[in-house]
């Protein structure tokens, strides 16, 4: 049996994430980093509410779960290079580098999107942002 955490389980991706794995039989818990409660009543489930998400937070929670999906993320409409990158880069960056250091057998999926730029060379900012990240 499994046991979950998700990140950015507001938006549709993460929703998405989170309706499948409260309904997948192999998943035993599910635990959602929100930055305000998403009010879902279900017997796996449970949230620990962020209001900034930069704050370190309590992992004690989560030691011993099997993997984590990063769902967050924010729209790059209206924003600098700089600002985007701070929640879609920096901010991953540093709650995957928090989740590994404290339970080092965790798997870390990030889900992205499609289009992103790997070799952040290209024109398009999000891709390059997103494929550095990736």
């Amino acid at each position: 049996m499994m046991r979950i955490v998700i990140y950015g389980a507001s938006g549709m991706v993460g929703r998405g994430t989170l309706n499948q794995s409260l309904s997948a039989s192999d998943v035993e818990k599910v635990i959602i980093v929100v930055r305000r409660s998403l009010n879902i009543q279900h017997e796996k489930l449970s949230e620990i509410v962020i209001s900034d998400l930069n704050q370190t937070h309590d992992l004690d929670m989560i030691k011993n779960f099997d993997a984590c999906f990063y769902c967050l993320g924010v729209s790059a409409s209206g924003m600098t290079e700089a600002q985007y990158s701070a929640i879609n880069y920096d901010l991953t960056i540093n709650i995957a580098k928090a989740l590994q250091a404290n339970n080092p057998d965790m798997t870390f999926v990030y889900i992205s999107g499609a289009g992103t730029d790997s070799t952040e060379q290209g024109k398009i900012m999000w891709a390059r942002v997103k494929g550095k990240t990736h």
